[in-house]
């Protein structure tokens, strides 16, 4: 009713309109409106976590040909966004545009590598993506199982396409190690079990009858469901598990450095900028991580001696087989995380002044890929769609989970880590796509991080062992920008690799060999933790210096988020703004 009343006033006072000229403003919401639309109908499953329905039947499309086509668009939306005049848009847009403009040049010189066809890691892929799918949507009507059973439908075309890219991938010389890929083939066999009704697929149905379904269709769809899961999944996943042992193991690198493949030190250059925002050369990261191993190993060597260890290596030792540190049930483990995280959960006021409404969970990490993966990891939620975000602890190989590190593993991967940032940008008030669709690595795992210290703060880490679990955090993260860069950018073997990281961290056998892999198979991803957590430290210490008594780390914490995931540039410039903003506040 209101906007038919001003439109008839705007009808009677003036007698000729004359649409007004878009001009930059209006030129940069048409476009990312565009943007957004375009990223949501090109990633269907993607758009069905944030509660867009008109693909909820779609599993998209991952042939070469498809990518080729975004990027050609992608060309486009540069083009145009770079014709759009900065210094006609407001400062928060003006960030916009630079960090779109990132994104989209990022992604136009990521495909030209051929290192795009490498679909899968040690432990992740279209494989693990389907199986994990359900986590991530709401089924409450009949519909919504009928579309989760037509992309199961969909999924052995999908399969066969990506193995055709994976078989260019081989032939063109782009595989991944033989040494980080030992578990590999369980995170493809173990999806299907031999009752389907176990498997993770079919988890929708193994839940209660939602009440809008009755019960004959419920059976119904049940039938379907293990049909679909024993029949062409199954024989889908075989044949994933077939051309893997037969056509990839066999012609696997036996060189575990990116460098050697074609092309491979541009790509490793191209992922130090993509993960960390920032020009450091793969040595200058290298020498950081050398530093940095040296200032943590001197504090842990104090740890040790107050702890009444003769060295740091002594207490190491006992904190990796005494049997009193490590929980003898999977139960015993979780009920120890889910103790943490509630102390953690009321501790939370002290450090912020604005907490995200939506809430988070903990679960098990799945058992097919818990033996070759990490210790811990996040899945984030939908707050349209009413779903929690995760903490998944792995509760695999117990001799080598220790208690002591669960206060660091945990304000690392819940709060005030990666639930309190991720869940605080989905409720920030900017574009969908900066809170749905916008994730920089060195911002999001800086902060995490950078949690780990601010469980001094909260008084997480009293006693010995917890104090040096979070060194040895601390230093696990270290010592990946030097291992890391030594894989691929130094001729470093795996086993160097492991090597370096027994010496100087706390963490057991199991977890640094799971660590290597990654690393073995994500060339630069492990290098954005450091970088960012010491971007943060050092704006941190550059406030307090900057506002002496007046510092608040509750706002200055906000104000590190309150703009949602950002290149470390970009943050560096809004919180010296902040601080010039807190100078002028009245006390």
């Amino acid at each position: 009713m209101r906007q038919l009343t001003l439109a008839i006033a705007a009808a009677t006072s003036i007698a000729i309109a004359t649409p007004a000229a878009a001009g930059p403003a209006e030129d940069f919401k048409a476009l990312t409106d565009e943007y957004w639309a375009f990223m949501l109908r090109e990633n269907p499953t993607f758009a069905s976590t944030l509660g867009h329905r008109e693909y909820d039947a779609e599993l998209g499309d991952i042939s070469l040909e498809a990518e080729d086509r975004r990027a050609a668009q992608a060309q486009r939306f540069l083009t145009r966004l770079n014709a759009i005049p900065a210094s006609g848009l407001s400062p928060a847009d003006q960030v916009n545009k630079s960090i779109l403009r990132r994104s989209l040049e990022e992604w136009l010189e990521g495909n030209r590598f051929g290192q795009r066809m490498m679909l899968f890691t040690n432990r992740s892929g279209w494989h693990q993506e389907i199986a994990g799918l359900s986590d991530s949507l709401t089924f409450r009507t009949k519909a919504d199982y009928e579309n989760y059973l037509t992309r199961l439908s969909q999924y052995p075309a999908y399969n066969e396409e990506a193995l055709k890219i994976s078989s260019r991938a081989v032939s063109e010389g782009y595989t991944l190690p033989c040494v980080a890929m030992v578990d590999f083939p369980t995170t493809i066999s173990g999806v299907i079990p031999a009752d389907p009704t176990k498997s993770r697929l079919y988890a929708p149905f193994a839940a209660e009858r939602p009440p809008g379904i009755g019960a004959a269709q419920w059976t119904e769809l049940q039938g379907r469901a293990r049909a679909l899961i024993g029949g062409p999944m199954r024989a889908a996943y075989a044949r994933h598990l077939d051309w893997y042992r037969s056509e990839y193991a066999p012609r696997c690198s036996n060189t575990v450095g990116i460098s050697v493949q074609p092309n491979g030190a541009a790509f490793y250059n191209y992922r130090i900028r993509q993960m960390t925002t920032t020009s450091l050369t793969a040595e200058e990261i290298h020498q950081l991580g050398l530093s940095e191993v040296r200032r943590i190993r001197a504090e842990m060597e104090q740890v040790a001696k107050k702890a009444g260890f003769p060295s740091r290596e002594a207490m190491i030792a006992d904190l990796r087989t005494n049997p009193k540190y490590y929980a003898k049930t999977p139960e015993e483990l979780m009920e120890e995380t889910a103790r943490v995280a509630k102390i953690i959960d009321g501790k939370m006021p002290s450090l912020f002044t604005i907490l995200p409404r939506l809430p988070y969970g903990i679960k098990e990490i799945p058992p097919e890929i818990a033996p070759g993966t990490t210790t811990a990891y996040y899945n984030s939620g939908s707050p349209e769609q009413g779903i929690a975000g995760f903490y998944f602890v792995n509760t695999s190989k117990l001799d080598q989970r220790p208690l002591w590190e669960v206060p660091a593993l945990t304000v690392h991967e819940a709060v005030p880590g990666h639930h309190h940032q991720i869940a605080l940008q989905q409720e920030l008030p900017m574009p969908d796509w900066r809170r749905h669709g916008t994730f920089f690595t060195a911002f999001v795992e800086g902060w995490g991080l950078y949690s780990e210290r601010l469980g001094i703060e909260m008084g997480l880490y009293d006693t010995p062992a917890k104090d040096m679990g979070r060194l040895s955090y601390e230093m696990w993260r270290a010592s990946r920008l030097v291992v890391d860069t030594g894989i691929h950018s130094k001729g470093w073997t795996k086993e160097q690799a492991v090597a370096f990281m027994t010496d100087n961290t706390a963490l057991s056998a199991a977890n640094i060999d799971a660590e290597v892999n990654r690393y073995i198979s994500r060339p630069g991803q492990a290098l954005a933790y450091k970088l960012g957590e010491l971007k943060i430290r050092e704006l941190r210490a550059k406030a307090e210096k900057a506002l002496g008594d007046r510092f608040d780390l509750r706002r200055f914490h906000d104000a590190v988020l309150g703009q949602g995931a950002v290149p470390l540039d970009t943050l560096d410039a809004q919180i010296t703004a902040w601080i010039a903003a807190e100078k002028q506040r009245p006390s």
